[in-house]
Protein backbone atom coordinates (compact mmCIF):
# COMPACT_ATOMS: atom_id res chain seq x y z
CA UNK A 1 0.00 0.00 0.00
CA UNK A 2 1.05 3.57 -0.63
CA UNK A 3 0.42 6.46 1.80
CA UNK A 4 0.71 10.23 1.26
CA UNK A 5 0.87 12.63 4.23
CA UNK A 6 0.66 16.12 2.78
CA UNK A 7 -0.57 19.65 3.42
CA UNK A 8 0.62 22.91 4.89
CA UNK A 9 0.04 21.95 8.52
CA UNK A 10 2.43 20.64 11.15
CA UNK A 11 2.43 16.90 11.66
CA UNK A 12 3.31 15.11 8.41
CA UNK A 13 6.61 13.74 9.68
CA UNK A 14 5.06 13.15 13.09
CA UNK A 15 2.37 10.98 11.48
CA UNK A 16 5.01 9.05 9.53
CA UNK A 17 7.07 8.52 12.69
CA UNK A 18 3.97 7.25 14.49
CA UNK A 19 3.21 4.76 11.74
CA UNK A 20 6.87 3.65 11.66
CA UNK A 21 6.83 2.99 15.41
CA UNK A 22 3.49 1.14 15.16
CA UNK A 23 4.72 -1.04 12.29
CA UNK A 24 8.00 -1.76 14.07
CA UNK A 25 6.09 -2.54 17.27
CA UNK A 26 4.08 -5.13 15.34
CA UNK A 27 7.34 -6.85 14.40
CA UNK A 28 7.86 -5.24 10.99
CA UNK A 29 11.09 -4.00 9.40
CA UNK A 30 11.16 -0.20 8.95
CA UNK A 31 13.36 2.04 6.83
CA UNK A 32 13.05 5.77 7.57
CA UNK A 33 14.67 8.02 4.93
CA UNK A 34 14.78 11.79 5.39
CA UNK A 35 15.11 13.82 2.21
CA UNK A 36 15.87 17.56 2.56
CA UNK A 37 16.91 16.97 6.19
CA UNK A 38 20.38 16.30 7.61
CA UNK A 39 19.35 13.76 10.26
CA UNK A 40 19.52 16.06 13.28
CA UNK A 41 15.80 16.32 14.01
CA UNK A 42 14.80 14.95 17.39
CA UNK A 43 12.99 11.79 16.25
CA UNK A 44 16.02 10.23 14.54
CA UNK A 45 17.95 9.09 17.63
CA UNK A 46 14.95 7.39 19.21
CA UNK A 47 14.06 5.64 15.94
CA UNK A 48 17.64 4.33 15.69
CA UNK A 49 17.70 3.35 19.36
CA UNK A 50 14.64 1.13 19.02
CA UNK A 51 16.08 -0.54 15.90
CA UNK A 52 14.57 1.36 12.97
CA UNK A 53 16.99 1.97 10.10
CA UNK A 54 17.38 5.69 9.37
CA UNK A 55 19.13 7.66 6.68
CA UNK A 56 19.21 11.38 6.00
CA UNK A 57 20.71 13.80 3.48
CA UNK A 58 23.85 14.89 5.31
CA UNK A 59 24.74 17.73 2.90
CA UNK A 60 21.28 19.29 3.31
CA UNK A 61 22.14 21.75 6.09
CA UNK A 62 20.46 24.85 4.61
CA UNK A 63 17.10 25.82 3.23
CA UNK A 64 17.16 25.46 -0.55
CA UNK A 65 16.76 29.19 -1.15
CA UNK A 66 20.11 29.65 0.62
CA UNK A 67 21.94 26.94 -1.36
CA UNK A 68 24.20 27.70 -4.28
CA UNK A 69 24.27 25.47 -7.36
CA UNK A 70 27.15 23.37 -6.04
CA UNK A 71 25.30 22.69 -2.78
CA UNK A 72 22.11 21.81 -4.67
CA UNK A 73 24.07 19.37 -6.84
CA UNK A 74 25.53 17.73 -3.72
CA UNK A 75 22.03 17.35 -2.27
CA UNK A 76 20.68 16.01 -5.58
CA UNK A 77 23.48 13.42 -5.78
CA UNK A 78 22.97 12.35 -2.18
CA UNK A 79 19.21 11.99 -2.70
CA UNK A 80 19.84 9.85 -5.79
CA UNK A 81 22.16 7.59 -3.77
CA UNK A 82 19.41 7.25 -1.17
CA UNK A 83 16.95 6.27 -3.91
CA UNK A 84 19.40 3.70 -5.26
CA UNK A 85 19.70 2.21 -1.77
CA UNK A 86 15.93 2.12 -1.38
CA UNK A 87 15.53 0.35 -4.72
CA UNK A 88 17.49 -2.60 -3.29
CA UNK A 89 15.00 -3.21 -0.44
CA UNK A 90 13.06 -6.38 -1.20
CA UNK A 91 11.98 -7.82 2.17
CA UNK A 92 8.60 -7.19 3.79
CA UNK A 93 8.87 -3.70 5.25
CA UNK A 94 7.61 -0.16 5.67
CA UNK A 95 9.62 2.52 3.89
CA UNK A 96 9.16 6.17 4.83
CA UNK A 97 10.30 8.80 2.32
CA UNK A 98 10.11 11.83 4.63
CA UNK A 99 10.03 15.17 2.75
CA UNK A 100 10.60 13.52 -0.60
CA UNK A 101 7.76 15.62 -2.02
CA UNK A 102 9.84 18.77 -1.45
CA UNK A 103 12.93 17.19 -3.05
CA UNK A 104 10.77 16.08 -5.99
CA UNK A 105 9.11 19.49 -6.42
CA UNK A 106 12.45 21.33 -6.25
CA UNK A 107 14.05 18.92 -8.74
CA UNK A 108 16.63 17.84 -6.15
CA UNK A 109 16.54 14.19 -7.21
CA UNK A 110 15.97 12.08 -10.30
CA UNK A 111 12.21 12.47 -10.61
CA UNK A 112 11.72 9.47 -12.92
CA UNK A 113 13.68 7.23 -10.56
CA UNK A 114 11.68 8.51 -7.58
CA UNK A 115 8.39 7.84 -9.40
CA UNK A 116 9.50 4.36 -10.44
CA UNK A 117 10.53 3.41 -6.88
CA UNK A 118 7.60 4.98 -5.07
CA UNK A 119 4.94 3.80 -7.51
CA UNK A 120 6.23 0.27 -8.08
CA UNK A 121 3.81 -2.19 -6.58
CA UNK A 122 5.04 -4.82 -4.16
CA UNK A 123 2.61 -6.48 -1.74
CA UNK A 124 5.44 -6.86 0.78
CA UNK A 125 6.38 -3.18 0.95
CA UNK A 126 4.31 -0.40 2.48
CA UNK A 127 5.46 3.08 1.34
CA UNK A 128 4.89 6.49 2.91
CA UNK A 129 5.77 9.87 1.40
CA UNK A 130 5.49 13.21 3.17
CA UNK A 131 5.57 16.88 2.20
CA UNK A 132 3.61 19.80 0.84
CA UNK A 133 1.92 19.90 -2.59
CA UNK A 134 2.39 16.35 -3.89
CA UNK A 135 2.33 15.86 -7.65
CA UNK A 136 -0.89 14.47 -9.10
CA UNK A 137 0.88 11.23 -10.07
CA UNK A 138 1.35 10.48 -6.36
CA UNK A 139 -2.17 11.46 -5.36
CA UNK A 140 -3.69 9.44 -8.21
CA UNK A 141 -1.77 6.29 -7.25
CA UNK A 142 -2.01 6.50 -3.46
CA UNK A 143 -4.08 4.13 -1.36
CA UNK A 144 -4.16 6.59 1.55
CA UNK A 145 -3.99 10.38 1.32
CA UNK A 146 -4.07 12.38 4.54
CA UNK A 147 -3.95 16.15 4.26
CA UNK A 148 -2.83 18.08 7.31
CA UNK A 149 -4.19 21.60 7.19
CA UNK A 150 -2.74 24.55 9.06
CA UNK A 151 -5.34 26.49 11.01
CA UNK A 152 -2.92 28.28 13.37
CA UNK A 153 0.83 28.12 13.85
CA UNK A 154 3.07 29.96 16.36
CA UNK A 155 5.49 30.87 13.55
CA UNK A 156 2.96 33.47 12.40
CA UNK A 157 3.41 35.16 15.80
CA UNK A 158 7.18 35.25 15.32
CA UNK A 159 7.87 32.16 17.44
CA UNK A 160 10.77 30.16 15.99
CA UNK A 161 10.79 26.40 15.52
CA UNK A 162 11.29 24.59 18.83
CA UNK A 163 13.40 21.48 19.35
CA UNK A 164 11.22 18.50 20.16
CA UNK A 165 8.11 20.13 18.70
CA UNK A 166 8.91 21.29 15.16
CA UNK A 167 12.21 19.44 14.78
Amino acid sequence: MFHVYCGDGKGKTTAAVGLAVRYFGAGGRVYFYQFMKDGTSSEIDILRNIGIYTSACKPCVKFTFRMNDEEKNAVRNYHNRMLAEISEIKEKSLIVFDEIISAYNKNLLDRQLAERIILSHDDNIEKVITGRSPAEIFLDNADYVSEIQEIKHPYKKGISARKGIEY
